[in-house]
C-alpha cells in the first residue's frame, strides 16, 4: 500500500506511488465528452473509471456530508463520490477522487474542501482528491495537467461538442430507433483509438473528421415534422448531467420536443475569454494575458472548424461562433461579470432566441446567487427587448420534487404550442 504523504498544510497528496496503484474515480457530467476525456487521462497512465451512478441513494449520501444549504451540484457530486467508495467496488485504500475546481468567485471552488471534510467524517480520510484545475490552485506530485495533455482535453470536449449537436438534431426525427445512439457509439470509439496516433490532432485530420462525422449523421434516415425546439441553458452542471437535472434532456424528447444545448466549448472559450478581459480591466501578469489569448484563439478555431463542417449539410442548424455570441450580450450585460457563468447565460440565451429557439429552460442550483443573477435575474430584460422569448427558470436542489419541475416545463410547453398555433393562423390569413 502506497504510503500516505502530507504537504505542510496538512493536505494528502496524491504521490507517484499512488498514480501506479490508484483507481481515480471521476463524476461525470457530459457522458459523451467525458467518456473521451477519461481516455486522455488513462493515455497519460492513470488508471480512471467513470461513475454513471444516477439513483436517489445519491442525494441522501450527500444529505449526510454537506450541508443541504450548499450548492446543489457539490451536495450531488460528493454523494456520488462517497457512494462509489462505499459501494464495495473498490477497494477503499487503492482509490482517489478527481474533482474539478475553477478557481473563481464560485461555491465551485470550495467542493475539493467540503469533500475532504465529507471523507474525514465517513472515515474514508486516507482517500486522496485530486484538483483538476487550470488556476494552478493544488498541485500534486502525481498528478499534472501539461500542455500536451490540455489540447487532448480541448478535443475531447469539440468532439463531444458536434456529435451532441447532431445527435440532437437526429434523435427526435430518426425512423429507426436507437440509430443515432448507435452512430455516437461508432465514433466515440473511433475517435478514443485514434488518440494515441501521430497527427490525431492535426488540423487537417481532425478537420476530416468533422466531415466524416457530419456526413455520417446526416446520412441517418429521418421523418422531419414540425416539433417545438428548447433550448437548456443554466449552471454548468445542471444544464449537462443528467444526474443534476434530472434526464431532463431524455424529458424534453420524451415530449415530443428537440432539445438545444449549448456546447461545452463556449463555456471553455468564456473561461479564456474571462483572463483576458481581467487584464483589460484590472491589468496584471502579461504572461497570463497572452497564454489565455493564445489558447482562447486555439479553441475559436477548433470551434470555427467545427461550424464549417456542420454548415456542409444543408440539414442541419448551424452553431454560432463565440464570437457572434458575445456580441449579442454587449447592451445587457459587461464582460466584466463572470461569476458562475456570468454573461455567458444570458448570451447563449439570446443566441437560442437569436437562432429560433425561442423556448428556453433555465436550469439553476437553489440558491446559487451569481447565476440567479444572470438567469433569472435577465429574463425580464430580454422579454422586453425580445417578447418572442418563452423562458422558465426552474430550480433543482434536494427538495425540489421532479414532478413540479416537470409540471413548470409542461407549462411553458403548453405556451409553445399555442404561439405556434397562433402563428400558423396568423399566417393563414
Amino acid at each position: 500500500m502506497a504510503e500516505l504523504v502530507y504537504n505542510e498544510q496538512g493536505r494528502l497528496l496524491f504521490t507517484e506511488e499512488m498514480k501506479r496503484e490508484y483507481t481515480l474515480l471521476m463524476p461525470q457530467m457530459l457522458p459523451v465528452h467525458f467518456t473521451m476525456l477519461k481516455r486522455v487521462f488513462e493515455l497519460q497512465g492513470y488508471k480512471v473509471d467513470m461513475l454513471t451512478t444516477n439513483h436517489r441513494g445519491i442525494v441522501d449520501e450527500g444529505l449526510k456530508y454537506v450541508h443541504n444549504d450548499t450548492c446543489y451540484p457539490a451536495l450531488l457530486v460528493i454523494g456520488q463520490l462517497i457512494d462509489a467508495v462505499k459501494s464495495g467496488k473498490y477497494d477503499p485504500h487503492k482509490v482517489g477522487l478527481f474533482i474539478t475546481q475553477t478557481g473563481g468567485g464560485c461555491r465551485a471552488s470550495n467542493y475539493i474542501h467540503l469533500l475532504r471534510k465529507a471523507l474525514k467524517r465517513a472515515g474514508y480520510g486516507y482517500v486522496p482528491v485530486v484538483s483538476v484545475n487550470l488556476s494552478g490552485l493544488e498541485k500534486n506530485p502525481g498528478f499534472s495537467l501539461g500542455f500536451g495533455m490540455i489540447i487532448q482535453m480541448a478535443y475531447s470536449m469539440i468532439y463531444g461538442d458536434i456529435l451532441v449537436n447532431l445527435a440532437n438534431q437526429c434523435r427526435p426525427y430518426e425512423i429507426v430507433e436507437g440509430e443515432t445512439d448507435r452512430r455516437i457509439a461508432k465514433w466515440v470509439e473511433r475517435l478514443v483509438a485514434e488518440f494515441p496516433k501521430k497527427g490525431a490532432f492535426r488540423r487537417p485530420h481532425v478537420v476530416e473528421n468533422f466531415n466524416a462525422i457530419v456526413d455520417d449523421f446526416a446520412s441517418i434516415p429521418v421523418h422531419r415534422t414540425k416539433k417545438p425546439r428548447v433550448g437548456v441553458v443554466g449552471e454548468i452542471y445542471i444544464k449537462y448531467a443528467p444526474l443534476g437535472n434530472n434526464n431532463l434532456e431524455q424529458f424534453l424528447f420524451d415530449e415530443g420536443c428537440e432539445p438545444v444545448v449549448p456546447g461545452i466549448m463556449d463555456f471553455i472559450i468564456f473561461k479564456c475569454d474571462n483572463r483576458v478581459e481581467d487584464h483589460l480591466i484590472y491589468g496584471g501578469k502579461t504572461a497570463t494575458y497572452i497564454g489565455a489569448g493564445f489558447l482562447k484563439k486555439y479553441c475559436e478555431g477548433l470551434q470555427r472548424d467545427m461550424i464549417a463542417a456542420i454548415a456542409r449539410q444543408p440539414v442541419f442548424r448551424v452553431p454560432c461562433t463565440f464570437a457572434h455570441l458575445k456580441s449579442l450580450v454587449k447592451d445587457y450585460l459587461g464582460y466584466g461579470n463572470k461569476m458562475g457563468e456570468g454573461w455567458l447565460l444570458t448570451g447563449e440565451m439570446l443566441e437560442l432566441i437569436d437562432s429560433g429557439t425561442s423556448n428556453i429552460v433555465c436550469t439553476q442550483p437553489f440558491g446559487c446567487l451569481p447565476n440567479h443573477v444572470v438567469g433569472k435575474g435577465m429574463v425580464r430584460q430580454i422579454k422586453n427587448r425580445l417578447p418572442q422569448a418563452n423562458i422558465v427558470c426552474v430550480d433543482y436542489d434536494p427538495g425540489a420534487t421532479r414532478i413540479n419541475q416537470e409540471n413548470r416545463i409542461k407549462l411553458m410547453l403548453a405556451n409553445a404550442k399555442l404561439a405556434d398555433k397562433g402563428a400558423a393562423v396568423a399566417e393563414e390569413t
